[in-house]
């Protein structure tokens, strides 16, 4: 790359930038940032979410897990991407206590799945499944509450990755049994008790864990591995679902038909903006 194209590329990360910071600021969705940076040119799209995280850091925020996006084969379809890709988790995106406030979210949607409790670091050279399996201190029920500064969901893996993976809030509900292996769960999930979207473990990836060991491998090869406390949101289960000031968003994962854990969240009920 030559100096003249190099500082193209960073003007185009830095208008990229600037457009999500003032959706953030503004509290408006904005156009796509796909025209500065390319639809799918991975390292410039993590070029932008890494400064954008670094805003946070400076402004006060804290760091407290990953999560996983597009591990849906179908979304993956859809946005003509063949991986997942990752986002930071902060601590004042955890409404479990609170549910969601009015002024939280753009275009919020809600998409069930199970979060991981990382009981030691992840940063080996070597990694594999039985790695990633006894580095798990606990697993949840949790529901994810993505969201998006593009208007309309006009994202492509681009958009979404610059975006910190269309992250918004998270809730955790029940622990899961340690005999229930997160792949043999099936979800469903209601949204003021009328059922919205069902899905079962092996929508992420196959396996939850297949999604923990990528996310492991790729924020070690980073240069900012998983660390021993995080929380891990692994992936959606099924399909997401839009919500609206005044829902109530259940999901309930069951083993062999009988539940196991559940994880219910408000919202709520003033308008978003």
């Amino acid at each position: 790359m030559t100096p003249d194209s190099m500082t193209t590329a960073d003007s185009m990360i830095t208008a990229a930038v600037q457009r999500l910071r003032t959706a953030e600021r503004t509290r408006v969705p904005c156009a796509p940032i796909r025209e500065f940076i390319g639809a799918d040119d991975i390292d410039a799209a993590y070029a932008v979410q890494q400064v954008l995280v670094a805003d946070r850091l400076a402004g006060g925020a804290r760091i407290v897990g990953r999560k996983i996006g597009l591990t849906s084969p179908a979304v993956q379809a859809q946005l003509g991407v063949d991986r997942p890709d990752f986002g930071f988790l902060f601590a004042d995106m955890d409404v479990t206590a609170t549910g969601i406030g009015a002024d939280a979210l753009l275009q919020p949607k809600a998409e069930a799945e199970v979060a991981f409790v990382l009981a030691r670091d992840l940063d080996s050279p070597e990694l594999d499944l039985n790695t990633v399996r006894d580095a798990i201190e606990s697993s949840w029920a949790a529901l994810e509450i993505v969201d998006s500064r593009i208007a309309d969901w006009d994202i492509r893996f681009a958009d979404t990755v610059a975006d910190n993976a269309s992250s918004g809030l998270y809730v955790l509900g029940d622990r899961l049994p340690a005999d229930i292996a997160p792949v043999d769960v099936a979800m469903t999930m209601s949204i003021n008790g009328e059922i919205v979207s069902t899905g079962s473990g092996d929508a992420c990836l196959g396996d939850p864990l297949n999604a923990l060991l990528w996310l492991a491998e790729t924020a070690r090869d980073h240069g900012t591995p998983l660390t021993a406390g995080q929380v891990i949101l692994s992936g959606a289960l099924g399909p997401m679902a839009q919500i609206a000031p005044g829902d109530r968003i259940e999901a309930r994962l069951s083993a062999d038909g009988s539940p196991v854990a559940t994880v219910a969240t408000h919202v709520e009920p003033e308008q978003y903006r």
